[in-house]
């Protein structure tokens, strides 16, 4: 299957272990982002995986390529040019101290492409699916003009659309994103999410009190429903993430598909390794999940779930598991033994 992703992928610079940013006198360099780590999953699970974006001709850009190309993503997309990569900065919590991020990215040139550096119709030719995040027309109003048009594109061929909401408050407001993510649902067919997501990138609020832990998934039909109803969603989808501290969580999801609800297994996730790009790996699940079995929403769900339960176990941005270590884990063995 042609998968396509859009969107920035960044110089991740990380406090070795758990130590502050003021105590740090080196960082542990890697390369991520929303959307590449969706397509670095989705190549790992087999699938023709490209990410498109724009990077400078430098051999910091380079650097952000091969990363891709090491784990078999399709980079013929890539469009080179601009002047620098984005960068983020981040310090790993443990316990009760939460992991914090520090964002470097203004100007990057996924932020400064123009329309021209990207024929989307013969990249949408021949693909099966196409994701975004709302991080990308975050990053700018022409960052914005590209995921529209990417859309529009993915649309003429008959691609189907995913997006995760994905907001970032230090990014833009909850009213700017209200004002660009909403035009944009109707070009959508899986529409992913959590209950902040929905409230502040699309108004919708779930009856859910998450930050006391509850995660009740009957508190989200009645969002689902209306979302569905509103922009015509073909599924919507939810992670539900119990945040007990930075290293324990209790990790599962609900799907629907305007039809029927089914609420995935339940993992508790203790120690967490790494939880940036958790996230893209359930997305990246997903995608691979709705491909393999499209008659089969619960275990395409189920699947989504457990690849994503395993990226907390994994440094880094990128979800670096085959598809049979999810099989293994979705079927229930989660008992960490050695094998050999």
């Amino acid at each position: 299957m042609k998968i396509v992703t859009l969107g920035e992928i960044m110089l991740r610079l990380s406090t070795p272990g758990n130590r502050r940013f003021v105590q740090s006198d080196a960082f542990d360099v890697v390369y991520g982002g929303g959307e590449a780590n969706v397509a670095v999953s989705c190549a790992n699970y087999g699938h023709d995986a490209y990410f498109v974006t724009k990077l400078p001709k430098h051999e910091i850009g380079q650097s952000a390529v091969n990363a891709l190309r090491k784990y078999g993503v399709k980079t013929d997309y890539i469009a080179r040019g601009g002047d620098r990569v984005g960068i983020y900065f981040l310090e790993t919590g443990a316990s009760m101290r939460p992991s914090k991020v520090i964002y470097d990215r203004a100007n990057s040139a996924i932020a400064e492409a123009d329309p021209q550096d990207f024929d989307f119709d013969a990249i949408m030719e021949g693909a099966d699916w196409f994701h975004w995040s709302g991080i990308t027309p975050a990053i700018s109003d022409k960052s914005a003009e590209l995921t529209r048009l990417a859309c529009e594109a993915a649309k003429r061929h008959g691609v189907t659309v995913s997006v995760d909401l994905n907001f970032r408050k230090k990014l833009w407001t909850s009213e700017k994103a209200i004002s660009i993510m909403k035009p944009l649902m109707k070009y959508v067919d899986v529409c992913i999410g959590n209950e902040e997501d929905a409230e502040l990138c699309l108004g919708f609020k779930p009856e859910a009190d998450v930050n006391a832990g509850k995660t009740d998934a009957a508190g989200y039909e009645g969002i689902f429903k209306a979302m569905a109803k509103e922009f015509g969603f073909k599924y919507v989808v939810s992670t539900l993430r119990e945040s007990f501290s930075a290293t324990h969580n209790g990790w599962k999801a609900l799907i629907y598909n305007g039809k029927e609800f089914y609420q995935s297994k339940r993992y508790d996730v203790n120690p967490i390794i790494d939880r940036v790009g958790g996230g893209d790996s359930f997305s990246g699940g997903l995608i691979h999940g709705l491909l393999t079995y499209p008659t089969d929403q619960g275990k395409a769900l189920e699947f989504a779930v457990a690849a994503s339960a395993l990226k907390h176990t994994i440094n880094g941005d990128f979800n670096l598991v085959s598809k049979e270590e999810v099989e293994n884990l979705a079927g229930g063995d989660a008992s960490g033994r050695v094998q050999r």
